[in-house]
């Protein structure tokens, strides 16, 4: 028998229910925000990723699924969305659509990472990506399309957590302090964290590693050194955030893990699961069109892992709405299956979800499996159903009956 590959997961149809209503519900808080759904391929050249994520964050040192295709390019599975959706701008000039363009993505993305709850080698992810505006006003905008999204399905015990971590002029200034300040703690840092601390001393700030997390505490804070222009727009967003009534806190210890993050970043964070752990994250990325060949295009934007999501809505008590099968046609014999057939085709010409026998199981085989599948009325047709033209249809929650011709077997309420 072949497995399973490690880090991936079957929806299975007992499940699959549960996929399609947390999809419906980002069609439907999309739809009233007029957020476009883009879709772009599984993998991209490897380039694209290197040139927007950086060599120095884990997923591209660490995490992609790199190789070399038959033509001897290199080609990674996406480890993430945004980087895509630059790409897709810059190739089929977007910018000549009326601006701000409002995207949405729903996709698989593919990580090397040892599998954990609600994060898999491969999971799927929900983004949002606003191009063409700087302003703080559209910073607010995604900012409250996860709002209402997490909302809107259950998720409770909901903390929004934001920060600046300005331009890259500012963090010049910031990246110096902070190597002064990590300096005298390098013997008690990761070896990663070693490294980043030559090329690139931000990602210090986000390491997971509960020794570098004490040090990093007592570190500066990026919001000392933000020029006058990222200190006013990262002010009018919380004044907007406040207005809207969206609660947040301001958590200077928020960078994000890619490099490609300016100005504004944000989390969504929960308690559901027993220690605080991230819903959905994303910023301000306006120097990511540039760093991939484009003109300079303000951007901002998010990403959720669906898996993730679904497992705070269980651990929620969600309650989901499996569908059920409306009318179930039952066969008392061979003689009637063609007529069981048709009016089975009749049924979903109206609307109607229908089904019937495939097993040739008995009456009342055929009634347990009813009830198993949820049908909410069964109708039994033999041969005196056929000569009459006329039937019972059985309402399974109650046995209420009503008398019904074969022509229209619909239930009358």
């Amino acid at each position: 028998m072949v497995n399973i590959p490690k880090g991936t997961k079957d929806v299975l149809p007992s499940q699959s229910y549960k996929w399609q209503y947390i999809e419906e519900q980002i069609r439907n808080v999309c739809k009233l925000y007029n957020i476009l759904e883009i879709r772009t391929p599984t993998f991209e050249h490897t380039e694209l990723f290197l040139r927007s994520i950086g060599d120095e964050t884990d997923v591209v040192s660490k995490e992609m699924y790199t190789f070399e295709d038959k033509g001897h390019r290199s080609i990674t599975l996406k480890p993430e969305g945004t980087a895509c959706i630059a790409r897709s701008y810059i190739e089929n000039n977007l910018e000549a659509m009326s601006l701000p363009l409002k995207m949405f993505y729903i996709t698989p993305v593919f990580r090397y990472e040892a599998p954990q709850a609600g994060r898999l080698r491969e999971h799927h992810q929900f983004g949002v990506e606003m191009y063409g505006s700087p302003s703080p006003y559209a910073d607010a905008e995604v900012i409250s399309a996860a709002y209402t999204l997490l909302k809107s399905v259950g998720v409770k015990d909901l903390a929004l957590n934001i920060n600046s971590i300005g331009c890259p002029e500012c963090r010049v200034k910031f990246n110096a302090a902070l190597k002064e300040y990590l300096s005298h703690h390098l013997d008690g840092m990761c070896e990663n964290c070693k490294r980043r601390f030559a090329t690139n001393p931000l990602r210090i700030i986000d390491c997971k590693n509960d020794k570098c997390k004490q040090i990093v505490a007592s570190a500066p804070s990026i919001l000392e050194f933000i020029c006058d222009d990222c200190n006013a727009h990262f002010t009018k967003l919380q004044e907007i955030l406040t207005a809207e009534g969206i609660p947040f806190s301001v958590n200077p210890s928020i960078v994000r893990g890619l490099d490609y993050y300016t100005k504004t970043v944000f989390e969504f964070v929960t308690t559901s699961l027993g220690a605080q752990g991230t819903v959905c994250g994303g910023g301000r990325y306006d120097n990511l069109v540039t760093s991939i060949g484009g003109k300079p295009t303000p951007c901002v934007g998010f990403g959720m892992g669906i898996e993730r999501l679904l497992m705070l809505l269980e651990a929620n008590c969600k309650e989901f709405v499996q569908p059920r099968t409306e009318y179930f046609i039952a066969c008392q014999s061979e003689l009637c299956r063609d007529k069981c057939r048709s009016l089975v085709a009749d049924l979903r010409s109206k609307g109607c979800s229908a089904e019937t026998d495939f097993m040739s199981r008995s009456v009342k085989a055929q009634f347990k499996y009813a009830d198993k599948i949820g049908a909410k009325y069964v109708v039994v047709i033999g041969e005196t159903e056929l000569e009459t033209g006329k039937a019972q249809i059985k309402r399974m929650s109650d046995g209420e009956k009503q008398d019904k011709t074969l022509d229209d077997l619909r239930w009358t309420l």
